[in-house]
């Protein structure tokens, strides 16, 4: 399949921002294992992270709905059909995660 620009392209440097920002939040999570932190306070942390992570994907999800999933369904054919499969397979596993 054709990976040309991706659907996020034109927030990329959002996403690299919020990615990084999970980055130090998991290194945080780290350190309060590593310090006998409370359990309730690193489940938060947990959380937080995992909400994090979902609003990414919740974004991407979008960008790729409204980039690569649209740009197939007006060209039709296959590839429309196999994008929409794909997004589909994509949002099933992010709704079990």
């Amino acid at each position: 399949m054709d990976h040309a620009i991706p659907g996020y392209a034109s927030r990329k440097d959002d996403y690299l921002k919020r990615m990084k920002r999970i980055e130090g939040q998991v290194r945080g999570i780290e350190r309060m294992i590593d310090n006998d932190t409370y359990c309730i306070d690193i489940l938060t942390q947990v959380s937080a992270v995992t909400k994090a992570l979902q609003a990414v994907a919740l974004g991407l999800v979008d960008e790729h709905m409204g980039h690569c999933v649209l740009d197939a369904a007006k060209a039709g054919g296959p590839e429309a059909e196999a994008k929409l499969k794909e997004a589909s397979a994509a949002i099933a596993r992010l709704v079990k995660s």
